[in-house]
């Protein structure tokens, strides 16, 4: 499954998009990680390995509703100009 891990201080969330298995932990041991996610800028920060997620996703992996909504969104103006 790929999905968001909390990582970051109380009140500060800042989470790591992992591929890991449905049933561990959601701060458990990830198979990979493959992003991260910053809700607490503006606009929100995301930094996604969109080829990683491809090949999981080619194995079979699922991805959570959250971290489905986050690839949904075009890639940041500043990345694509560059």
């Amino acid at each position: 499954m790929i999905r968001l891990s909390r990582i970051g201080a109380r009140k500060q969330p800042y989470y790591r998009v992992v591929v890991i298995e449905k049933e561990r932990a959601r701060n458990g041991r990830p198979v990979e990680i493959v992003g991260t996610y910053n809700p607490r800028t503006n606009p929100a920060s995301v930094e996604l390995k969109r080829q990683r997620i491809d090949y999981w996703i080619s194995k079979g992996a699922q991805m959570s509703s959250r971290v489905s909504k986050i690839m949904s969104q075009p890639a940041p103006a500043a990345a694509a100009a560059s």
